[in-house]
């Protein structure tokens, strides 16, 4: 299993790489270009572009329009403006920059996607239902939204892949549960699909 994920993770960075690069092509030399992954390498990313060193992560926090959080990713030697013009560009949408060095998850998705993993295992184990575990972090932690809510948000598909990536670099904690996978299978992927841990058709 990890090593399908290790593939699976694969080609999604190949494809991003490959966009990328295309997408740089088109800019002039003074510009700077990031990506809104939640969890591929940045410094990876980076290694298929001709200035690498004006590249960095722009993770939009979900749910987009609700959260403040954008997290600005610096890969390996970035350029020593890169960092301050991320900030000045974050905060002039109204939003609060939060830096952090390129890391498998870098911040958000790290924690938040192992507090996804152990509801989704709490829903397949029977300790309660979605909309309890999802009360339970709203009410007893102050989330703005339950990890399985925000899970049909993002879309178990995305979730699933972001799994698999951090199951292939930082272990056995971030093994994708079963069922997440049964219901990715039957296509099943949240709010986009109208059908996840909730019902979205109505």
């Amino acid at each position: 299993m990890v090593e399908r994920d290790q593939q699976s993770a694969e080609a999604a960075r190949e494809r991003v790489e490959s966009s990328l690069a295309a997408v740089e092509g088109q800019l002039g030399a003074g510009a700077w270009l990031s990506s809104n992954t939640s969890s591929l390498s940045v410094t990876a990313l980076a290694e298929g572009l001709q200035r690498p060193e004006r590249f960095c992560g722009l993770h939009f926090f979900n749910p987009v329009p609700a959260s403040l959080l954008v997290e600005v990713v610096l890969g390996k030697n970035p350029s020593a403006e890169l960092a301050a013009l991320a900030r000045r560009w974050v905060e002039a949408l109204g939003k609060t920059p939060v830096v952090v060095n390129d890391a498998p998850g870098f911040a958000s998705s790290r924690l938040g996607v192992v507090i996804a993993l152990e509801a989704i295992r709490m829903v397949e184990e029977g300790v309660a239902s979605a909309e309890d575990i999802d009360a339970a972090m709203v009410l007893g932690y102050k989330f703005p939204v339950g990890p399985l809510r925000l899970t049909d948000i993002v879309g178990l598909d995305v979730r699933l892949g972001i799994a698999e990536y951090l199951h292939s670099t930082l272990g056995q904690r971030f093994a994708p549960p079963q069922l997440m996978r049964t219901m990715v299978a039957r296509g099943e992927l949240g709010r986009k699909s109208g059908k996840g841990f909730y019902d979205w058709n109505n």
